[in-house]
């Protein structure tokens, strides 16, 4: 009983840093709980630190760590850079006390299960404000769906549609894939009605990466796919006949075919000129970059005389480069690439090896993190402490999954 107590509130704990993201930094409070539990276990037994079961989630937060701290040193906004990478050092304890928190198949259970009750929720109160015009975030007073995170607060459509297989694939598994369909159609128009477009990247990415998991071979694999296009586009021109903002954003996005440079801007909402900075920017500070929040304070010597963002945003420009391999590249220079890069083919081959049972328990957050950090993602800001708390959630989480589970005697 006290096993399963403990089970339960670590699933709980964890379970909190995604009931609590659409409530801006109270996400931080349950990882901060994590991490002092950890600290605290860390300092009464230090060797602790050496568990082999710790090393792949202490190489996740040396890779993410490490590049920021180095380019500190000669940042050009040195208090935020070297504040980012105080702050920062929570993902280490954060890190072991995922690996502990789920070492029982009680915890994991709790967490999947909870997880896709929580989505669940949040894709109907989107539809609901679709529908009704208010939900539990509020009144819809802009373009797009917000649901629970509120109309000022744009980052549903990219978090649901990264978070989705979680609760598809826990309805696959336990109540077949009618249900699971049913639950991808749901969150597809939820996805589509919240308007960002990297959320509908992101979805396009996940629903590949399950149907290719479901199908298994080639030739259903592109039944499949094809089944699922025609659905999308089904449901794509539907709301495109039905809701004027969202046929806004369509004719928006096809801008981008027309062949000019002001078409392709608008398309990608100016984000063409943010990614040619970002590569000036690398350039001329190659080694560790302009350092970690310094993105926006560098902006301006590297941007082109008719640049959008500084017009809007004066004095300042972009805030960041809305892809994550620039900002890395940009922030951290080639230390940080050179780090990233060898622990994403660390990852590849860990999860290459994986026993079959260890992958499909891990496979809902895999899948999630693989659309999170697809490359042509633009919404994802790698050192935000929204977008980064999510990402060690999701990366952590993962990699304790992967882990066989300790069942501790009672």
């Amino acid at each position: 009983m006290k096993t399963d107590r403990r089970a339960l509130a670590a699933a709980l704990c964890l379970w909190s840093v995604l009931f609590l993201l659409p409530f801006g930094r109270a996400a931080e409070l349950p990882i901060l709980i994590g991490a002092l539990y950890a600290l605290v276990g860390w300092i009464r037994a230090p060797r602790r630190i050496a568990d082999p079961r710790y090393r792949l989630a202490l190489l996740a937060f040396s890779a993410y760590w490490w590049p920021e701290f180095f380019s500190a040193f000669d940042s050009l906004a040195a208090d935020k850079s070297w504040m980012e990478v105080a702050t920062d050092l929570r993902y280490l304890c954060f890190a072991m006390f995922c690996v502990d928190a789920l070492s029982t198949t009680t915890a994991r259970r709790t967490l999947v299960w909870w997880s896709a009750g929580l989505l669940l929720l949040w894709i109907f109160d989107a539809l609901v404000q679709a529908a009704f015009g208010i939900g539990l975030g509020g009144a819809l007073n802009t373009d797009r769906v917000s649901g629970i995170f509120g109309d000022d607060n744009l980052k549903l459509g990219p978090v649901l549609a990264v978070l989705s297989p979680i609760a598809i694939l826990v309805a696959l598994d336990r109540y077949g894939r009618r249900v699971a369909a049913a639950i991808w159609l749901l969150a597809a128009i939820a996805v589509l009605l919240a308007g960002a477009r990297g959320g509908w990247i992101s979805f396009a990415v996940v629903t590949f990466a399950l149907l290719w998991r479901i199908a298994q071979t080639p030739r259903r694999f592109a039944l499949a796919l094809t089944a699922a296009s025609v659905v999308a586009a089904l449901v794509g021109g539907a709301s495109y006949a039905l809701s004027e903002r969202f046929a806004v954003r369509v004719e928006r996005t096809l801008a981008a075919f027309d062949g000019t440079r002001a078409g392709l801007e608008n398309a990608l909402a100016y984000r063409a000129s943010i990614w040619e900075t970002a590569v000036d920017m690398s350039l001329s500070h190659p080694l560790n970059g302009v350092g970690v929040r310094a993105f926006r304070v560098d902006y301006i010597a590297h941007a082109r005389a008719d640049d959008q963002w500084l017009a809007m945003n004066p004095g300042q420009g972009a805030f960041h480069a809305h892809q994550w391999l620039l900002e890395v590249a940009s922030e951290t220079g080639a230390i940080g690439l050179a780090c990233w890069i060898a622990f994403l083919l660390v990852l590849i081959r860990h999860a290459r090896r994986l026993p079959r049972h260890e992958r499909h328990a891990a496979a809902p957050y895999g899948i999630a993190l693989i659309a999170m950090l697809f490359p042509i993602n633009t919404h994802f800001a790698f050192y935000s402490s929204f977008w980064s708390n999510l990402y060690f959630w999701l990366l952590l989480v993962w990699i304790a999954h992967t882990l066989p589970p300790r069942e501790p005697s009672r």
